[in-house]
């Protein structure tokens, strides 16, 4: 008898399930079994549907051309003309037309210094002295009444440039005042840790409008007679302590998970307070609440529109200003809040896409 009929040979194994590539996402994911399936269906056929009549509202069947009455046609799409006429007013709001070159220099210049702070290679300690220069020529480029430009008060401020500045000077003066609040609210010291969290309880207990509303119309009775502060300056101040509220939370948080043995072997070793918070506990606590303070950021720069109650017309408010103040172009309203949607969407975007960027870095450690 052979060694073949004696021990017969093993049949071959099946290859593999292919577990990459855009096949084996979709089976995985669409198709992974009748619920998924049934699913996927569904919502292809709505899709098919609806997607094909956006988008020739929205492109295909559009009027591009500044002419309303070419909007009027029956049947018709999206008239975009509303934003091709209006563009300049929508942008700058109320700043004088002649002097446009100004608020887009500005804005240019900040956006051009937020994005050369997120990158690393400018993590230096020049950082803040250019923070410094840009803001002064931002309010010179704005304000004007130096080296021949014309003075442009803040209450024909508005538009992008606005929203910006509000945006990016709220956020950069409340983080530091969150660490605080977070850390005083965590304090041994009774007087320190009660007016902490008086202070976030009563700024998280009424919504942003009342803040602004306080800031704007009460907080001047209680000022000195002759002595009044500009508007722009109150409503800054109002975000910045409103998004401090919020932040000071968050942080918190995250001082709340790091290990108390950690901080109990700082002192072991000598360290002091502030210098166990600033090489132990503030690197992890921030660490673990990346998402969550980038989702405040972006809270805080969609609320900025709501400065409008305050006869401060930022993007949303200016938007709203440049359309209705033409009976022609009022009824197509619709497409210049798609517009400006589009504005916050692509400055929301990147700011997620930086904060995911940002959790990819500080979890680096945890890979290896």
């Amino acid at each position: 008898m052979t060694d073949a009929t004696t021990f017969p040979p093993i049949a071959p194994r099946p290859a593999p399930i292919n577990t990459e590539g855009p096949l084996a996402w979709i089976k995985a994911n669409l198709l992974a079994d009748w619920k998924t399936t049934l699913s996927t269906v569904i919502i292809g056929a709505i899709l098919l549907w609806y997607v094909p009549q956006i988008l020739n509202w929205m492109f295909f069947k559009a009027h591009w051309a500044a002419d309303f009455n070419a909007c009027k046609v029956e049947g018709g799409g999206a008239c975009w003309g509303v934003v091709t006429e209006k563009y300049r007013m929508i942008i700058f709001g109320r700043y004088p037309f002649d002097e446009q070159w100004r608020p887009l220099l500005a804005t240019v210049l900040l956006v051009g210094l937020l994005v050369a702070s997120c990158v690393r290679a400018f993590w230096k300690a020049w950082l803040p002295i250019l923070w410094l220069v840009v803001l002064a020529l931002f309010f010179v480029l704005m304000y004007g009444k130096v080296a021949g430009l014309s003075q442009v008060d803040t209450d024909r401020w508005g538009g992008l440039p606005l929203t910006i500045l509000l945006a990016s000077l709220s956020l950069v003066a409340s983080f530091p005042i969150a660490l605080l609040v977070a850390l005083g609210r965590r304090s041994n010291l009774p007087a320190i840790r009660t007016f902490c969290t008086l202070y976030v309880e009563l700024i998280r207990g009424v919504p942003l409008i009342s803040v602004l509303f306080m800031a704007s119309f009460m907080f001047p009775l209680f000022m000195p007679q002759g002595l009044q502060i500009d508007v722009l300056i109150r409503v800054l101040v109002g975000i910045t302590l409103f998004a401090a509220a919020y932040s000071a939370e968050v942080i918190r948080g995250g001082l709340q998970a790091v290990p108390k043995g950690q901080v109990e072997a700082a002192a072991t070793l000598g360290l002091s307070y502030w210098q166990t918070q600033r090489k132990i506990v503030l690197p992890q606590a921030l660490a673990m609440v990346v998402p969550g303070i980038m989702n405040n950021f972006i809270s805080t720069f969609k609320d900025t529109s709501l400065v409008a109650i305050v006869s401060l017309y930022e993007l949303m408010g200016a938007m709203r200003m440049a359309v209705n103040s033409d009976a022609d172009w009022r009824p197509y309203i619709m497409e210049g809040y798609f517009f400006i949607a589009l504005i916050y969407f692509v400055f929301c975007f990147a700011m997620s896409r930086y904060s995911h960027w940002v959790e990819q870095q500080v979890n680096k450690s945890k890979l290896r």
